[in-house]
Protein backbone atom coordinates (compact mmCIF):
# COMPACT_ATOMS: atom_id res chain seq x y z
CA UNK A 1 0.00 0.00 0.00
CA UNK A 2 1.13 3.53 -0.79
CA UNK A 3 -0.03 6.77 0.77
CA UNK A 4 0.30 10.05 -1.13
CA UNK A 5 -0.84 13.50 -0.03
CA UNK A 6 -1.91 16.22 -2.47
CA UNK A 7 -3.12 19.77 -1.94
CA UNK A 8 -6.46 20.68 -3.48
CA UNK A 9 -7.53 24.31 -3.79
CA UNK A 10 -11.04 25.72 -3.87
CA UNK A 11 -12.73 23.49 -1.31
CA UNK A 12 -14.86 25.43 1.18
CA UNK A 13 -17.41 23.02 2.68
CA UNK A 14 -18.31 19.41 3.42
CA UNK A 15 -20.00 19.11 0.02
CA UNK A 16 -16.61 19.91 -1.54
CA UNK A 17 -14.99 17.21 0.60
CA UNK A 18 -17.62 14.67 -0.47
CA UNK A 19 -17.21 15.51 -4.16
CA UNK A 20 -13.43 15.21 -4.08
CA UNK A 21 -13.59 12.00 -2.01
CA UNK A 22 -16.00 10.36 -4.45
CA UNK A 23 -14.12 11.37 -7.60
CA UNK A 24 -10.63 10.53 -6.35
CA UNK A 25 -11.95 7.33 -4.79
CA UNK A 26 -12.94 6.22 -8.28
CA UNK A 27 -9.36 6.32 -9.56
CA UNK A 28 -8.12 2.81 -10.31
CA UNK A 29 -6.12 1.34 -7.44
CA UNK A 30 -7.29 3.87 -4.85
CA UNK A 31 -8.50 2.16 -1.67
CA UNK A 32 -9.13 5.16 0.61
CA UNK A 33 -9.31 8.96 0.47
CA UNK A 34 -9.03 11.31 3.44
CA UNK A 35 -9.64 15.06 3.06
CA UNK A 36 -8.61 17.75 5.56
CA UNK A 37 -10.79 20.73 4.62
CA UNK A 38 -8.90 23.48 6.53
CA UNK A 39 -5.56 22.66 4.87
CA UNK A 40 -6.81 21.27 1.56
CA UNK A 41 -4.74 18.12 2.12
CA UNK A 42 -6.07 15.06 0.32
CA UNK A 43 -4.40 11.82 1.38
CA UNK A 44 -4.82 8.93 -1.03
CA UNK A 45 -4.17 5.33 -0.03
CA UNK A 46 -3.67 3.05 -3.01
CA UNK A 47 -2.35 -0.30 -4.09
CA UNK A 48 0.61 1.40 -5.77
CA UNK A 49 1.64 4.92 -6.68
CA UNK A 50 -1.48 6.58 -8.12
CA UNK A 51 -1.24 8.09 -11.59
CA UNK A 52 -0.91 11.87 -11.08
CA UNK A 53 -2.81 12.63 -14.29
CA UNK A 54 -5.74 10.47 -13.16
CA UNK A 55 -5.82 12.07 -9.71
CA UNK A 56 -5.66 15.55 -11.27
CA UNK A 57 -8.48 14.68 -13.69
CA UNK A 58 -10.63 13.35 -10.81
CA UNK A 59 -10.07 16.51 -8.75
CA UNK A 60 -10.92 18.69 -11.76
CA UNK A 61 -14.04 16.58 -12.46
CA UNK A 62 -15.14 17.41 -8.91
CA UNK A 63 -14.68 21.10 -9.73
CA UNK A 64 -11.42 21.87 -7.93
CA UNK A 65 -7.72 22.22 -8.70
CA UNK A 66 -4.74 20.13 -7.69
CA UNK A 67 -2.10 22.56 -6.44
CA UNK A 68 1.21 22.42 -8.27
CA UNK A 69 4.37 22.04 -6.25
Amino acid sequence: MAETTYTVTGMTCQHCVKSVTEEVGGVQGVTAVSVDLPTGAVTVTSEGDPDLAEVRAAVEEAGYQLATT
